[in-house]
């Protein structure tokens, strides 16, 4: 499974938006390691999963480790992932450095100085002041936007993660209620 993500500042005049682009590509993958089952419990990979799996045709302990790990590798195969080995998800960085932001308050403030400083006598010193005021306030809203996208890049990264859960788990149960089983 490959997950990509891309952040990307579209600026338009004044405005600047920030968007999150995400890929993922999906591909039924033979399991790379399969588990040493020999060593396991009866029912170790429905409880590494969460699952609770009751053998409702009185099925034994040796026939539902079986099972489980037929339906294990019959999941993974459907899905492509394999719950015992997870693909990592991670969120995509978020630029840090320069991104404008300061230039453009600069600007603005040094517009709204230079018509106070017209009224008030000394367009320079206005506009000398409004840009220092408005640079600042350009940087703090860099950093807020900065932090948003961080915030949104995570969350992106755990909604697919849990994509990613769902998509195992109910190929696993489709194929473990198939063999008289009850999962919750």
């Amino acid at each position: 499974m490959k997950s990509r993500f891309a952040i990307r500042l579209v600026s338009t005049g004044a405005t600047s938006l920030i968007m999150l682009a995400t890929s993922v590509e999906l591909s039924a993958q033979a399991i790379k390691t399969l588990p040493d089952t020999a060593n396991m419990q009866y029912n170790e990979i429905s409880k590494r999963m969460n699952l609770y799996v009751y053998p409702a045709k009185n099925q034994s302990q040796q026939k539902q480790k079986k099972d489980e790990f037929e339906c294990y590798k019959w999941a993974a195969e459907q899905s492509g992932v394999d719950p015992l080995n997870p693909p990592k998800v991670e969120a995509a960085p978020v630029q840090s450095g320069p991104n404008g932001s300061a230039v453009r308050g600069a600007a603005r403030g040094a517009a709204v100085g230079v018509a106070i400083g017209a009224i008030a006598g000394d367009a320079g010193k206005g506009a000398a002041i409004g840009a220092t005021a408005g640079g600042a306030s350009g940087i703090r809203q860099g950093r807020q936007r900065n932090a948003q996208a961080n915030e949104n890049n995570k969350a992106a990264a755990q909604n697919q993660e849990a994509q990613i859960k769902n998509s195992y788990q109910k190929a696993f149960q489709v194929c473990i209620e198939g063999k008289g089983y009850t999962v919750k």
